[in-house]
């Protein structure tokens, strides 16, 4: 099995470098054109299944790049974003530059990183993300040929820490996905094997 793991395309709340975690964001107009771009350079690659994140700019994304194919996409909970809890709608530059904030650590050192108030940690968005590889994919990885996982920048970061079997420390390691960004990994056999961590389907500046 193949698996194309998707970050969803970009946001306002993205352009605005704001925390939107478990908030409903739409596309903007760039988000939606980066996705339809992907979408037709994608369109003669086999999918058999499209998993996505039931947040709209996720689905959206997947709606996007599947096109008029008849493809299934299927929303499932467990793919949602990382829930920033009070931090959410915040701008997250002023957040990384507050050294007495938890968030200080989110990107360099993230095994320093502490939940804020209402919000969840990285073992959770961990749990939930080996939690539907195991349940969800892994037990399909004969039967099907290719599979699109449409999500988040953190919740892809948390499944490949489930692919790659590395802790918090590590969580970033490969880089941060850009909207719309595509991780390519093998499932067989002998496990998974990381084709591409930062593959894009898009021209960009």
């Amino acid at each position: 099995m193949e698996l194309y793991i998707v970050r969803h395309g970009q946001t306002i709340w993205n352009a605005s470098n704001l925390l939107q975690g478990n908030a409903d964001v739409e596309l903007n107009e760039k988000g939606r054109a980066l996705a339809g771009e992907t979408g037709q350079n994608l369109e003669m690659v086999t999918f058999d299944k499209i998993y996505s994140s039931p947040l709209i700019r996720a689905y959206e994304t997947a709606c996007l790049i599947r096109g008029h194919r008849n493809i299934p996409i299927i929303r499932d909970e467990r793919l949602k974003e990382l829930n920033f809890g009070v931090n959410e709608g915040k701008n997250f530059k002023e957040l990384l530059a507050d050294t007495s904030n938890p968030f200080h650590h989110f990107f360099d050192r993230p095994d320093l990183y502490r939940a804020p108030e209402k919000g969840e940690t990285l073992e959770q968005i961990c749990e939930r993300g080996a939690e539907f590889m195991r349940e969800v994919i892994e037990p399909q990885k004969d039967e099907l040929q290719r599979v699109m996982i449409v999500a988040h920048g953190a919740m892809n970061k948390a499944i490949m820490c489930h692919v790659k079997q590395h802790g918090i420390a590590e969580y970033w390691s490969g880089g941060l996905q850009r909207n719309c960004g595509v991780i390519i990994v093998r499932l067989d056999e002998n496990g998974y094997q990381v084709v591409d961590e930062t593959k894009v389907f898009y021209k960009f500046d």
